[in-house]
C-alpha cells in the first residue's frame, strides 16, 4: 500500500506542477485552446494517443470484448493503430492543419460554421459536442474508479470525485499546453505499464503458449468446446467488425481528437507524428485488447442485480492477484490513460461552448475586408474574458459528467458507443469531405447532423434494439452516404467563397 500511495502522490504532484509551469502560455485563447499552434510532433502524437486510449479501453472495452471475442479482440487494437491512428494522420493531419490555420478555426464547430458559411451549424455542432461528450467522460470516470477501488480499497464515489478535482486543477491552470505535456509523461507510463502487465498476467498462466492452449480448451457460451476464443476471427466476426469500425473510424470525427491536428507546428512535424502515434497505438491498444482476450482464464465475472455479467469487473479481477508493485503500476497506467482523456474532453467541451456558443465572433476569410476592428486593450480584455469563461465551463462540464459517473446507467462500452456514435455520426463525413470536396453543401451538413444524432437518440429511446456499438458504426458509415446524396440535390455554396476556402491547396 505504501508503494501504491507513494507512486500516486508523485504522479499527482507532477501533473499539478506541469499545470503551474504552463500557466503563462494559457493567458490567451489560442494559448489556452491550441498551445499557440506550436506543439511539436512528440507531444502531439502522445496527446493524440493518450486521448484515444483511456480506462474506457483498458477496463471497459478490453474486458467486455475480450470476453466476447477471445484473442481475436486483438484485431480491435490493430484497427485502432492502422485506421484510427496511421490513416487518420495521413488523411486528416495535413489538410486539417492547413485549412484550419487558413480560416483561423480553433474548434470543430468553428470549422463547420466558417467552412459552410453558417452560424447555425456552428451553434448546433457546439451543442452536440457538449452534450455527447458527457457520457464518454462519465465512462472514463467509471473505468478509472473501478480499478482504483480494486487497487486501494477506496470507495468508488471517493475515487470519482478525486479524479474530477485533479483534472480540473491542471487543465484550468495550464490549458492545452499543460495537457499535452502531461499526456507525454502519461504516455510513457502507459507504454511501460502495458508491456509489464501483459508479461505479469501471462506469467501467472504459465507463459504465452500455456495461456493460448487454455483459451483453446475454453467452452463456448453454449457449453461446447470449439476453440473459438483462440481462433483468428473469433466466435462472432461480424459484431467484432462493428467494434473495429466504431473505435477506429470514430476518432476521425471526434472534436477532441481532430483538434490535435490544429495545434501541431508544421507539415514535417505531422510526418513524424504519424509514425510516433501509430507505434504508440500498436503497443497500447493492441496490448490492451490482447490482454483482455485472456479474461476467461480468470473465472466468471460477478453478476449485476439484473443478472447480467459485470463486464467492467473483468480486467480488475485479472489484476487483483498480481504483486503490489504491478498493481500500483496498473493503477498509474489507467490513471495516466484516463487523466489525459478527461483533460482533452473537458478542454474541448469548454472551448466549443465558449467560442462557438457564448462568443461567436464574426470572422473574415483571408482576402475579405473586416467590417470593423477593436483596439488592442479591448481585444486583450475580451481574450481574458473568454479564457475565464472556459475555465468556469470546465468546472461545469466536470460536475455534470461526475453526477452521471456516480450513478452510471450502463456499461462503459455502451456509454462510449452512444457518445462516439452521435459525435462521429454527425461530424465525421462533413468534416472529412469538407477538407477535400468543394461540392459539399450546407444543407447536407445539417442532414448529417440529424442523421448521426437522430439515429443514436432514437435507438437509445427504443431500448437499444441495435447494439449501441453497431449503431454507432452504422451512423458513421451512413453519414458519408447522407452527405453525398444531399449534396447532389441541395443548393451549392457560392463558388467564389468556396474557392477562397481552398486557396491553401494551391500553395
Amino acid at each position: 500500500m505504501f508503494i501504491k500511495i507513494l507512486l500516486t502522490i508523485i504522479f499527482v504532484a507532477v501533473m499539478i506542477a506541469v499545470g503551474l509551469y504552463s500557466r503563462k502560455q494559457a493567458a490567451s485563447v489560442d494559448g489556452f485552446v491550441l498551445g499557440g499552434r506550436t506543439v511539436g510532433p512528440w507531444l502531439t502524437a502522445f496527446a493524440y494517443g493518450t486521448s484515444y486510449f483511456s480506462a474506457v479501453v483498458f477496463v471497459g472495452y478490453a474486458g467486455q470484448f475480450g470476453w466476447k471475442y477471445g484473442l481475436s479482440s486483438t484485431w480491435i487494437g490493430v484497427g485502432n493503430a492502422v485506421v484510427g491512428s496511421l490513416l487518420a494522420w495521413l488523411v486528416l493531419g495535413r489538410r486539417t492543419k492547413l485549412m484550419t490555420q487558413h480560416i483561423e478555426s480553433r474548434t470543430m464547430p468553428d470549422f463547420f460554421g466558417t467552412r459552410y458559411q453558417s452560424q447555425g451549424l456552428r451553434v448546433a455542432a457546439s451543442i452536440i459536442a457538449f452534450v455527447f461528450l458527457i457520457p464518454y467522460t462519465a465512462g472514463v470516470y467509471k473505468g478509472i474508479s473501478t480499478l482504483f477501488e480494486m487497487g486501494f480499497g477506496v470507495p468508488y464515489e471517493y475515487c470519482v470525485i478525486l479524479m474530477a478535482i485533479l483534472t480540473a486543477v491542471y487543465v484550468i491552470l495550464g490549458g492545452y499546453k499543460a495537457t499535452a505535456m502531461n499526456d507525454f509523461i502519461q504516455g510513457v507510463i502507459m507504454l511501460f505499464g502495458i508491456v509489464t502487465v501483459i508479461a505479469a498476467v501471462l506469467s501467472a498462466q504459465g507463459g504465452l503458449s500455456a495461456a493460448v492452449e487454455k483459451m483453446t480448451a475454453m467452452p463456448a457460451d453454449n457449453g461446447t468446446t470449439n476453440g473459438g476464443f483462440a481462433t483468428l476471427w473469433g466466435p462472432d466476426p461480424w459484431n467484432l467488425l462493428g467494434v473495429v469500425v466504431l473505435t477506429s473510424l470514430g476518432t476521425w470525427g471526434l472534436p477532441q481528437m481532430v483538434g490535435k491536428f490544429y495545434s501541431i507546428t508544421d507539415e514535417s512535424a505531422i510526418r513524424r507524428g504519424t509514425i510516433i502515434s501509430t507505434i504508440f497505438a500498436f503497443i497500447v491498444a493492441g496490448g490492451c485488447y490482447f490482454l483482455g482476450g485472456f479474461g476467461r482464464l480468470f473465472g466468471m465475472p460477478p453478476t449485476l442485480p439484473n443478472g447480467r455479467l459485470d463486464f467492467d469487473s473483468i480486467v480488475p479481477s485479472m489484476l487483483a492477484t498480481l504483486p503490489d508493485f504491478i498493481i500500483a503500476l496498473v493503477v498509474l497506467l489507467v490513471l495516466s490513460a484516463s487523466m489525459s482523456t478527461l483533460a482533452s474532453l473537458v478542454l474541448t467541451s469548454s472551448s466549443t461552448m465558449t467560442l462557438d456558443l457564448i462568443y461567436r465572433d464574426k470572422k473574415s476569410l483571408p482576402g475579405e475586408v473586416e467590417e470593423g476592428t477593436i483596439d488592442d486593450v479591448v481585444a486583450e480584455r475580451v481574450e481574458h474574458r473568454k479564457v475565464v469563461v472556459m475555465r468556469v465551463l470546465i468546472v461545469f462540464f466536470i460536475v455534470i459528467s461526475l453526477l452521471i459517473a456516480l450513478n452510471p446507467p450502463t456499461f462503459i462500452a455502451q456509454l462510449m458507443g452512444i457518445s462516439w456514435g452521435a459525435l462521429a455520426g454527425a461530424f465525421l463525413a462533413p468534416f472529412m469531405l469538407g477538407l477535400y470536396w468543394r461540392g459539399v453543401t450546407t444543407a447536407s451538413v445539417w442532414a448529417c447532423f440529424v442523421w448521426g444524432v437522430g439515429l443514436t437518440v432514437v435507438n437509445m429511446l427504443l431500448g437499444n434494439p441495435i447494439n449501441p456499438i453497431n449503431c454507432g458504426a452504422i451512423a458513421m458509415v451512413g453519414g458519408f452516404v447522407v452527405v453525398w446524396l444531399a449534396s447532389l440535390v441541395t443548393p451549392k455554396m457560392k463558388r467564389e467563397y468556396v474557392d477562397r476556402m481552398f486557396v491553401f491547396d494551391n500553395n
